[in-house]
């Protein structure tokens, strides 16, 4: 598996090594970062990663940064750590996307144990991204009937009731579902709703 690699963009340079110290003794790579600015000049997609982040910093804040990411399509989890939390921040920040909410001081402990879980998190966001992207190809690669009896296929309609709807033969649709199954690779109706949702879903936002 590859080495995790945890940012931590923070204006105080005493926490960036203290976190650093800490997390480098799990044998994970660590790039520190003043601030927002310098972090998005020199972010590039990682897999097994995530970010520790200081809400309030200078030009850019923790939540500017997470909705510039956001933005970007970056799937980066994060970990907000804060020595000035509240209950309305910590729900803004979840509701933004982030993993966890953190205030310091924090044990380590605590601290290694959110960050070993934002690191599965990010490794699953990942898997459903590849998932999707997957998924988009294959409903790519049909024809427009071929779509057409795939959609009715995953509503529930049978070949004749698909055949009707379509005004074509109880032959054809067979042939036309065949090749559905084929070139997304479904084994199973519950497949090919699920490659369906994913590649309709992940399409529809290009």
């Amino acid at each position: 598996m590859n080495t995790a690699t945890v940012f931590v963009i923070d204006d105080d340079p005493a926490v960036r090594e203290s976190l650093t110290l800490l997390l480098e003794q799990e044998d994970m790579s660590i790039e520190a970062f003043d601030g927002a600015a310098s972090f998005l000049a020199a972010y590039r997609p990682t897999p097994r990663s995530c970010a520790i982040v200081d809400v309030r910093m200078p030009a850019m804040d923790g939540f500017q940064l997470q909705a510039e990411l956001l933005r970007r399509g970056a799937l980066l989890p994060i970990i907000f750590l804060t020595g000035h939390g509240d209950i309305p921040m910590s729900v803004r920040a979840i509701k933004g996307g982030a993993v966890d909410f953190l205030t310091k001081p924090v044990t380590g402990a605590l601290l290694l144990e959110r960050v070993h879980a934002a690191l599965f998190e990010g490794d699953r966001m990942s898997a459903q991204a590849d998932a999707r992207q997957t998924a988009t190809q294959r409903v790519a690669s049909l024809t427009e009937r071929e779509r057409e009896v795939m959609n009715l296929a995953v509503e529930g309609l049978h070949n004749k009731e698909i055949a009707r709807r379509l005004g074509i033969s109880h032959r054809t649709v067979e042939i036309h579902r065949a090749r559905v199954m084929q070139k997304t690779g479904a084994n199973t109706l519950l497949d090919l709703a699920r490659i369906a949702a994913n590649g309709v879903s992940e399409h529809g936002r290009r």
